[in-house]
């Protein structure tokens, strides 16, 4: 098997150069570049931008920081901002957790000094700390209804309070209203994260939310297609299988 010559083109234009076989495992990268370079890069509704930016958004999630420094490196070389690249990591914190967010944020920071990008980047938050509940609940509630905060309510003792508060404070005051990015990018690196990790729970609402928040299914369904080869099969065809179902009419019925 060979390179074709869309995915040797595209692999030039992300990475600078030209690629060369692997000394090493000549064949599997072969397959994986052809899949992923050509194939999956050819197919679908989304421009080569997003498509570094959903990959940086799956790398992250899953931990694969080598990866994930020489993605970061095609976002930049393929035309994304730092920030832009920055704020999409950001917005996957509340659903990867902080350890992960912070592998993920050295990582893209050590590539951001090698290329001499000036750090800190500038801040893009627009809250105040006190404003987080009400602001995030703006957001939240549109999208996801009441639900998760009825069906919390019935954990014991102060968390019945607690956890809705963070979900609503700490996932969306903090993050979703964020600057930089449009509400459906942020809604659409969200379900690529849960997507990864494979939270199936969440799956089906945040699909109702990716597209009240402005994409489209099939700009949904492409998304999760450019991160198959990253989350494998498994993780990927779950979700799309919630694709393959959706009814737009449906209740979110999330978390139950």
């Amino acid at each position: 098997m060979a390179l074709t010559e869309k995915a040797k083109s595209t692999l030039t234009k992300l990475f600078g150069r030209e690629p060369a076989p692997h000394p090493q495992d000549p064949e599997l990268y072969e397959i994986l570049q052809n899949q992923i370079f050509d194939e999956v890069f050819s197919t679908g509704v989304i421009d080569e931008k997003k498509r570094e930016l959903i990959t940086v958004v799956v790398l992250s999630s899953l931990q694969t920081l080598p990866q994930l420094k020489a993605h970061t490196n095609a976002a930049l070389n393929i035309g994304n901002e730092p920030i832009v690249i920055r704020e999409a990591v950001y917005q996957i914190a509340p659903y990867i957790g902080y350890p992960r967010t912070l592998n993920a944020m050295s990582t893209i920071n050590e590539v951001f000094t090698e290329r001499g990008i000036a750090l800190p980047l500038p801040n893009a938050g627009t809250v105040k700390y006190e404003e987080r509940e009400e602001k995030g609940a703006e957001i939240q509630i549109p999208r996801y209804g009441n639900e998760v905060k009825e069906v919390f309510a019935k954990l014991p003792g102060q968390f019945g309070a607690f956890v809705p508060h963070m979900l609503t404070a700490g996932g969306f005051g903090d993050y979703a209203t964020r600057g930089v990015l449009s509400d459906a990018d942020k809604e659409l690196y969200a379900l690529i994260a849960l997507v990864a990790i494979g939270a199936a729970t969440q799956i089906r609402p945040h699909i109702a939310g990716a597209i009240k928040a402005g994409n489209t299914l099939e700009e949904v369904t492409a998304a999760i297609v450019q991160a198959l080869p990253y989350t494998g099969f498994p993780n990927a065809l779950s979700a799309l299988m919630q694709i393959a179902k959706y009814d737009s009419n449906a209740s979110s019925e999330a978390y139950r």
